[in-house]
């Protein structure tokens, strides 16, 4: 991938994060990076292409920074119940990011709503895989019901950061704990 490929992402990502999806145009996106349309062509056929590459990479990104941030939050030595209860203080922690304007996935998913969009498609993807990792940490605790309880608790974090986002309301992790607390507890022996 050659530097204007990523320079082009990494814009688009920005972008549609900050302005939304469908509000940014290519042409936008190519100011920033100071190329032509031609140019852009040779890159991506279309701005969906372009949204997709920039769901992929921050796909990537979030599944590999999620993980590590669990992993640091619990400390070493830290149990599976730990990383679980861990899970909140990585929401906590991008909920309360100054540019935090709510989850990029959700986020796209609403301004493409029917199941069979392929931006859709790439958010549900992607929940699926961090419900899927919440699962091996519970099957790690030893839940009674690992993938009820993966399901459970991205419910709360989805809540989280789609609560955060519309109301602005700080106390919002504190619930969010309460709730993923109560969660944990009926789950684990």
């Amino acid at each position: 991938m050659d530097g204007t490929h990523q320079r082009l992402i990494d814009s688009a990502s920005r972008r549609f994060y900050r302005d939304g999806f469908r509000n940014v145009g290519i042409d936008q996106v190519m100011d920033d990076v100071g190329i032509s349309k031609t140019a852009f062509y040779k890159h991506f056929r279309s701005k969906d292409e372009l949204m997709l590459a920039v769901l992929e990479k921050q796909n990537r990104w979030l599944q590999g920074t999620f993980r590590e941030l669990v992993e640091q939050r619990a400390g070493s030595g830290a149990t599976a119940p730990d990383q679980l209860r861990a899970v909140l203080d990585v929401v906590e922690q991008i909920i309360e990011e100054d540019t935090y304007q709510g989850c990029i996935f959700v986020n796209v998913a609403m301004e493409f709503p029917l199941p069979h969009q392929p931006a859709h498609v790439a958010a549900a993807a992607h929940k699926r895989a961090i419900e899927a990792y919440v699962q091996e940490l519970a099957e790690s605790a030893g839940a009674s019901d690992p993938r009820a309880l993966a399901q459970e608790l991205c419910l709360v974090m989805e809540g989280a950061y789609v609560t955060r986002q519309v109301t602005g309301d700080p106390a919002t992790i504190a619930v969010a704990r309460r709730v993923a607390d109560v969660v944990i507890a009926s789950h684990l022996p």
